[in-house]
């Protein structure tokens, strides 16, 4: 026991012992800087001074620019542009997913590797599987006055509630023999009608000019809108006379036969009448003799 109360005491000591530090002029030997010192202060001193270095350089790292270059560091910046990119890389996935799913039904089907059991049978399909006899088809009024109703609002003709109620005079825009009739199933909503060159083209009835332009397929054209929701469209002629937003009259000249358009096939006026958006064939309403 005696052994280490002299151990603890001469460590004690040496830790105590004042030692001198001096500073001298090496030529003069002249004392310049003294201090007194011990180990223990020395110690203390050292360990402050490395503790104070070690929090600068934290914060110095820390509150600046220089963390980044720290391995396996990275910015706030850096952070949510990776999360971005993340997120975009998910959604082109899901996206490329999709695409070679669709893009796999298409080789299905060209292939012919589809079987009757992948096709989903619709409405249409259970509807034929049930017995006439189920069902009564016996027309109620209800049913009659709709058929009455569509067969007016027939898209390629005037309403009968139209015509009885207005009264449409048209003038013949030009006098002539018609090559080629209104054709529904070929989507000729027009009749062409054989001129010859320079002959005047005429309005079919009052009206504003609506266009009036050069187009490369149909070469001159021009519109008129009338009255009664009626628009007049005159195609490949060799000039126009009104321009758009002129007023016309019936009869008046608003262009000059000719064969412009690369869908032209010789001097002729392509002549359409259109009825609330729906075309009307002009043979039911002008005589061209």
């Amino acid at each position: 026991m005696s052994k280490k109360k002299k151990g603890s005491a001469r460590i004690k000591k040496k830790l105590l012992d004042k030692y001198r530090l001096v500073i001298l002029n090496e030529d003069t030997f002249e004392e310049r800087i003294a201090f007194k010192l011990t180990r223990l202060n020395v110690f203390v001193f050292v360990s402050v001074s490395i503790l104070i270095l070690m929090l600068f350089t934290y914060f110095l790292i820390a509150s600046t620019s220089l963390r980044e270059y720290i391995p396996g560091y990275s910015s706030t910046s850096l952070k949510r542009q990776a999360t971005e990119l993340h997120y975009k890389t998910d959604s082109l996935q899901r996206v490329l997913a999709l695409n070679e799913r669709y893009y796999k039904s298409i080789r299905d089907v060209l292939k012919g590797d589809i079987s009757a059991e992948d096709l989903k049978k619709d409405s249409i399909i259970e509807a034929i599987k049930i017995e006439a006899s189920e069902v009564d088809l016996t027309p109620i009024a209800e049913d009659s006055i709709l058929r009455e109703k569509v067969d007016k609002e027939d898209k390629y003709n005037l309403f009968e509630s139209a015509t009885s109620s207005k009264s449409f005079v048209l003038f013949p825009p030009v006098s002539g023999t018609v090559s080629d009739t209104y054709n529904l199933k070929e989507k000729h909503y027009a009749i062409d009608i054989a001129v010859t060159i320079d002959t005047p083209v005429k309005a079919v009835a009052d009206g504003t000019v609506i266009f009036a332009e050069w187009t490369a397929t149909t070469g001159h054209v021009i519109i008129i809108e009338h009255s009664n929701g009626l628009i007049s469209v005159y195609k490949h002629n060799g000039s126009l006379i009104k321009s758009q937003g002129d007023l016309v009259k019936a009869g008046e000249a608003i262009a000059t036969g000719g064969s412009s358009g690369e869908l032209s096939t010789g001097p002729h006026l392509h002549f359409e009448l259109w009825n609330d958006g729906y075309p009307i064939n002009p043979l039911n309403f002008i005589d061209f003799k």
